[in-house]
């Protein structure tokens, strides 16, 4: 063993899924002569610059995090898609791996590091993790951080949803690092979506859907919260149009983590079907972002259903015809 420790040094690599940065051999009393030795024949093998695995055989997905890890240097954490990946709310790895280092490390010039995706954050805070675990951005900072990057809101909402549904955050979590973030897109509809997993009644996405979608583009008014007998007892109905048998259910995020809402959902749209009751489902993006589509299909189904009105344009460069 190069070291005095050698109990020291296998915890080490045992921590790092046997990974190691030139740097920690050095320090654990390996010389540049010694670990260029075990590069040539084979024994250790570089995973990235200055990073090695000390075995031989394939590399586990851990081993390459942890060399992309030691690559990007001191104070670097998995942040993104790998961090939502270690998070468990990520659906598969993504094929290239996302790490965040503070902003004060700007070099004058670096070389890009293959397969990693490197971001630069002002205010990087890691989540608190044992020495053998790998370092990455908390949930909730994961989460703003996806939603910040998304192309669309409806992506930027399916990060939230996940996290929620696996139970890796609360939404009382999401509000706060939301309040402590000073710049993210989506702010106001992320804020509102994050109210109405709280508000119940007349939420702010029921708001959004009757104002947005209903009223701006001249459908009929729904009668809000319907009661309604189904076999299992009452049941209310969002939106329901009694006229025409047609039911708009808006689903927040409250619907999203317990497993428990959504069997009663499946439970009550079966009792609707029974009694010809169409039922449309919508969630935030559908009220927001494309809600002049979601317009569009409500008036569809209603025309089939016997409304002879016709939906209108919301403003300019409404969809609507």
């Amino acid at each position: 063993m190069a070291d005095k420790h050698g109990l020291q040094w296998r915890i080490h690599l045992q921590s790092q899924a046997r990974v190691t940065s030139r740097r920690q051999a050095l320090a654990a009393g390996w010389s540049e002569k010694m670990i260029a030795t075990r590069l040539r024949s084979g024994a250790w093998r570089r995973l990235q610059r200055g990073s090695y695995a000390t075995f031989t055989g394939d590399a586990s997905r851990e081993a390459r995090l942890w060399a992309a890890i030691l690559r990007s240097g001191e104070g670097a954490v998995l942040s993104h898609e790998t961090a939502a990946e270690i998070h468990g709310f990520a659906e598969k790895p993504g094929t290239k791996i996302h790490v965040s280092i503070p902003e004060r490390r700007r070099p004058a010039r670096r070389r890009p590091i293959p397969g990693v995706i490197v971001h630069r954050r002002r205010a990087l805070t890691p989540a608190w993790t044992a020495p053998w675990e790998l370092p990455r951005t908390t949930v909730e900072d994961t989460i703003l951080d996806l939603i910040d990057a998304a192309r669309t809101f409806d992506d930027a909402y399916g990060w939230t949803t996940r996290a929620l549904a696996k139970q890796a955050t609360t939404v009382s979590l999401i509000r706060k690092a939301l309040a402590d973030r000073k710049r993210i897109r989506w702010r106001n509809w992320l804020t509102e979506a994050l109210q109405d997993a709280g508000d119940g009644l007349d939420s702010p996405l029921e708001r959004r859907y009757a104002i947005d979608v209903e009223q701006a583009h001249g459908l009929p008014v729904a009668v809000r919260q319907a009661k309604f007998r189904s076999g299992s007892g009452t049941i209310y109905l969002d939106n329901l149009y009694a006229d025409y048998g047609v039911c708009v259910e808006l689903d927040g995020l409250a619907a999203h983590p317990p497993q428990s809402r959504r069997k009663d959902a499946r439970r009550d749209n079966a009792n609707l079907v029974d009694r010809d009751i169409y039922t449309l489902r919508f969630e935030w993006p559908d009220a927001t972002e494309t809600r002049c589509e979601t317009a569009m299909n409500v008036a569809r189904i209603l025309s089939k259903r016997g409304w002879t009105g016709s939906a209108k344009p919301c403003g300019p460069g409404c969809p609507v015809d």
